[in-house]
Formats: structure tokens, sequence, C-alpha cells
């Protein structure tokens, strides 16, 4: 059987660096922090006071006041997102094959902002069971593949993953497993989270996960550097329209980048911490080259997963150079998580689509707010630290690892 071939032909953003693809790509080669205080909740007793929020943000600019009721902020923004890529694709939605067009939508989490809402309401009504009717609807994690499928009448594949931080990228690499099969012809794919809450900034302390640099949080989400302590809690969504070639090409589309190679494995090894010598995080990059058919030369840059954690960060660049060897300090790398913070189970689709930002413009995005070197990072691999760089890139691999011990890498050829 003959494989085809997937293409990305629309894309589609909000996030703590810009409500559109444009304010987003501008901000992310300037190198700004999307970091702030909290403004969703009051955080006075929460050990993390800030967080990377999406700004001005109103759904009433967005939806009409009966969806905003019946959607979690989560599905807000996975439908701006996803609203935004087929927008930007130009799909004939008169001329398209309804039955062979689907939608593939991760999140982490879902609707837990909902949830944190409905438990505080029945614990103030002296535990009487009152709870929204809407409540499982707005909380569930695939509430917003079935949205955005209903609003598009799109029959075809529909379904979430739901994997940690992977949860996106398996997204990316599901719909591409599906339009190389000849299951679809237009696949929505992405994620979005909305975990800025009560709950999720509780739980994520809790686990010792969050960065609790409340002196200098604008600077707080550090990748590499020695005072790095902690994940920046980050919101909002990313969608891309995946298109067999064939059908892109017949249509006139636009195309941004050719998905040409995926992979997923396990850690099989802790709950949170990622094996200490990166070994998923190794075998995964390795798959996705060699379903991609390609050399650990072809690679112009990586897009790592780059959390800003003590252990995560040091497992990672392990994985990084014994994957490429000599040529790991040819390419270019840089976490564009120290400007957006940490998305969750969007942070994939966020990332893929800055691969395709520095396809476009041939600059290398920038990890942001490094100061002082760690003596187990080789600094020697140009990480792109605090200044964007000019790099043409034809290959992009971005990494993805979640809770759990999910690992999940995706591969971008330029268009």
């Amino acid at each position: 059987m003959e494989l085809k071939r997937a293409v990305i032909t629309g894309i589609g953003t909000i996030n703590p660096l810009g409500n559109s693809i444009e304010e987003y790509f501008e901000n992310l080669i300037k190198g700004v922090s999307g970091a702030d205080l909290i403004t969703r909740f009051d955080a006075t007793n929460y050990k993390t006071k800030f967080a990377c929020e999406v700004k001005n943000y109103d759904p009433n600019n967005y939806f009409d006041r009966k969806e905003v009721k019946k959607s979690d902020l989560y599905s807000q923004f996975g439908i701006i997102a996803a609203d935004q890529a087929v927008a930007d694709s130009g799909l004939d939605l008169e001329k398209v094959n309804h039955d062979r067009a689907g939608v593939i939508w991760a999140s982490g989490i879902g609707g837990i902002q909902t949830f944190t809402e409905e438990v505080k309401g029945y614990v103030e009504n002296n535990f009487v069971p009152r709870f929204n009717p809407f409540f499982v609807p707005k909380m569930i994690a695939d509430i917003c593949a079935g949205q955005i499928s209903m609003k598009y009448g799109f029959r075809g594949p529909n379904y979430a993953t739901v994997s940690a931080c992977a949860s996106s990228t398996h997204a990316m690499i599901d719909a591409f497993n599906l339009i190389r099969l000849g299951k679809a012809s237009v696949i929505v794919a992405g994620g979005s989270e909305a975990a800025v809450c009560e709950a999720g900034m509780g739980g994520f302390n809790a686990s010792q996960a969050l960065s609790t640099n409340n002196e200098h949080y604008k600077t707080a989400s550090r990748p590499f550097d020695k005072t790095r302590d902690g994940f920046v809690m980050g919101e909002g969504g990313a969608g891309l329209i995946i298109e067999e070639y064939e059908h892109a090409v017949a249509r006139g589309a636009k195309i941004y980048a050719e998905v040409v190679g995926g992979g997923m494995t396990a850690d099989a090894y802790h709950l949170t911490a990622p094996h200490p010598e990166g070994l998923g995080a190794k075998n995964v990059m390795i798959i996705t080259l060699e379903d991609a058919g390609l050399s650990a030369g072809d690679i112009d840059y990586v897009n790592v997963h780059g959390t800003s954690t003590p252990i995560g960060d040091v497992a990672e660049l392990k994985a990084v150079q014994a994957v490429f060897g000599e040529h790991a300090h040819k390419l270019c790398i840089s976490s564009t998580k120290s400007m957006t913070g940490h998305l969750l189970g969007a942070a994939g689709a966020l990332e893929a689509l800055a691969c395709i930002c520095a396809m476009q413009k041939s600059m290398i995005p920038p990890t942001i707010n490094f100061e002082f070197e760690d003596p187990e990072i080789d600094y020697s691999l140009n990480l792109t630290l605090n200044k964007t760089r000019q790099h043409n890139v034809n290959y992009a691999l971005s990494n993805t690892f979640g809770f759990g011990g999910h690992n999940a890498s995706i591969i971008l050829k330029k268009a």
C-alpha cells in the first residue's frame, strides 16, 4: 500500500503571547515573556502566584452568552484556535466531503475549571447535590473535539487524545497516520488547556512541579539555567489543518509544511519524573527519524520539551546528544516554553506552530531568561540563549513528554 502525504494548510492559536498567529509569531521572535501575576483567582495563599495567562480575553467577543455557559474555558480556547485554522486553510465547507473530514483534539486535563467550580458549589451548598446539567459535558476532555466537529459538521474520525503534556503531539501524529493511510482527507488537530485555576495551580504545586520564583516571575521559566525550579503554567489553544497532499493541491491550498514523521514511546520509569538518561526521549527521536526516512544530520532545528525543571532539561539534552552525535552541535535547539509557559496538553501543537514560524522566517525563536550556567549542561550545544538566531530550517523536530512517561516527537518539512 502506497502511503499518502500529509500537509499543514491552516493554523490558528490563542495563547499567552497572542490571540492570533500573527501576534504569536511576532512575540515569539521578539523573545517576549508571557508570564505575569495570576488574575483568574486570588492566589495570595498559593506557593505560586504567577502564570502565563491568555491576555485581553473576553469570551463574549467570540461566543454568544448561551455558548459561554455551556463551554469550559479549555473548550473556548480550543474552538477559537480551530476556527482560526479552518478560516486560514481556505476550505470551502460547501465542497468538503464531511464524511472524510475529522477532528482529533487534545487536552491533558479538560475542564478542570468547571470541575473546581462545581465541587466548590457542592461544598458551599452544604453538600446538597445540585449540580449544573452541563457539569459533565463541560468537564470531559473529549468534549472540545465534539464541539468542533458539530460546528463544522465533520463526520469523520472524531476523538480526543489524553496523554498529559504529550497529548496534542499524539493528536497530530494520529491525524498524520489517518491521512497517510487514506482514512480521511482533512483533520483538524491540536489541543487546548485552561488549568490556571485553584485546583490546577494547587495540584501542580503539591506535586512540586511548578516554579515558585514569585520575586522574578517574568523570568521564572528559564530552561537550561542553573536556577530553574519548575515550569510556569500556561493556557490557551493551538490548531492545525492536516490535509492529504493531493486534496490540498486540487483545491489550490497554501501549504505551510509537510508532516513527514512521528514517533511514540514510554519511559516505563516513574509517574512524574523522566528517565534520568532520557532513554524514552532518545528512543522516540530515533523512531521519528526512521519514520520520516531521515538521518540525524537532516534536522535543522529541535524545539525541545524544555520545561525548566531541574531533572527534565538535563535528561532531554542527554537524549538529543545521544541521537544527533556531532550534529547536535550544528543544529539549533530552543525551548519556547521560556516564553509561553507550559500549556500542558496543548504544548505540542503550539510548539509545532513555533517550528512553522522558524521555517517561514528562517529564524530560531530564543530560549529566554538564561543567566547562570549549570555544570550538568553542555553549552557547546546551540541552545539559542536569549537571542533569536538567523538559521534556515528545512526540517524541524518537536519533542513533548508527559507525566506517566509518555513521549511523542514529530518532524515537519518546510513546504
